[in-house]
């Protein structure tokens, strides 16, 4: 398929830039097969599914990511510089990958500055404008420093427009964030709150939870008119025998098994063979799903509203189908749905041929 069939256009006003408040009182599309397409909000969701069903969510905790340093001074004529540093993926205890800009101030051997007693050597150069970094910290001690030092890593659409502020430490963490180690939030979560997760329990429905580290390449445009030429990013994964088993009984039991955000949905499609047994543990996924995949657990989708010509879109395209992407797309803008991070959500349906 080609690139443009999964592009459209977004009015600059339907970007969210904050959060419903509260949470579930974000709208809801919900689009069912041959049923047509239905508004509501969030907090209606149990009256959408049935006892028995299942969810599945990523409890993976968003670190503040995005920081920002001095690069020290390069002899005598090389002076300090301010860099803007965004961590995507962790090597090992001292050292991550991450993009920096801008990339052509920093050179190999480089030193980052974020504060008296906590540095960083750019030990490593790659390709467009990512860097390895090796801190002057490891372990937990790097942790603690990065969430001192470090703000949450807002999307570009967001940060473009606003900065980053301590509202945002609260808003860009899903309630039941647990594992750290994402540098994007899994942002269908965003619009659960307490109260409606026990209304989801006190209806019959199951939770259970997966771990996904979103990395930055989440934010990657697909550059290719061949999607698939397209080279997926790799994320890390972990998920329990407890939900392995709970998923593997749904299945058998003829119910259903819904993602709560794309990441779960990746993560449940990565641990499933071919014939259809679910494993459990931990790995890593760069499975690209696009129109023409046949899903092998999930039954439907939890997600927000995504970017034109992204591997969300086409994923999205997946399961319902393009002519029904394009008629939720379609009355989405035209009802003035709110649209990526901290917009508005949908409930999805598999297309029955998927």
């Amino acid at each position: 398929m080609q690139l443009s069939e999964f592009d459209f256009d977004l009015p600059e006003d339907l970007i969210a830039l904050r959060p419903a408040v509260p949470r579930d009182k974000a709208r809801l599309l919900v689009s069912k097969p041959n049923h047509g397409i239905e508004d509501a909000i969030v907090s209606a969701l149990p009256t959408y599914l049935r006892s028995g069903d299942v969810l599945i969510f990523n409890d993976t905790r968003t670190l503040a990511a995005s920081l920002r340093a001095t690069r020290a001074q390069r002899g005598p004529v090389g002076g300090p510089v301010s860099v803007d540093i965004n961590l995507h993926q962790r090597v090992d205890g001292a050292r991550w990958k991450a993009f920096v800009r801008p990339a052509k101030r920093v050179a190999l051997g480089d030193v980052l500055i974020f504060h008296d007693d906590f540095q960083a050597e750019v030990s490593g150069l790659g390709e467009a404008g990512e860097v390895t970094l090796t801190f002057s910290k490891s372990g937990v001690d790097l942790d603690q420093a990065i969430a001192k030092f470090g703000s949450m890593p807002l999307p570009p659409y967001i940060a473009r427009k606003r900065a980053v502020d301590a509202q945002d430490a609260q808003d860009y963490q899903t309630v039941y964030a647990r594992a750290e180690g994402s540098v994007a939030t899994p942002t269908a979560g965003l619009h659960f709150t307490p109260n409606l997760l026990k209304s989801l329990d006190e209806a019959g429905i199951e939770s259970h939870w997966v771990t996904l580290h979103v990395g930055a390449g989440t934010f990657l445009p697909v550059k290719v008119d061949n999607i698939q030429d397209h080279v997926m990013h790799s994320e890390t994964y972990e998920v329990s025998a407890q939900t392995a088993v709970a998923v593997a009984r749904a299945k058998a039991e003829g119910r259903r098994v819904i993602a709560v955000g794309t990441t779960s949905l990746r993560t449940l499609e990565s641990i499933v063979d071919q014939d259809g047994q679910i494993t459990y543990g931990g790995g890593d996924t760069s499975i690209f799903i696009t129109p023409g995949y046949r899903f092998k657990v999930v039954d439907g989708l939890i997600t927000n509203f995504h970017l034109p010509k992204s591997t969300l879109l086409m994923l999205v395209g997946a399961l319902i189908g393009m002519e029904a992407l394009r008629d939720v797309y379609r009355h989405a803008i035209d009802a003035r749905y709110r649209f990526y991070s901290y917009g508005d959500a949908s409930l999805l349906w598999k297309a029955p041929t998927s």
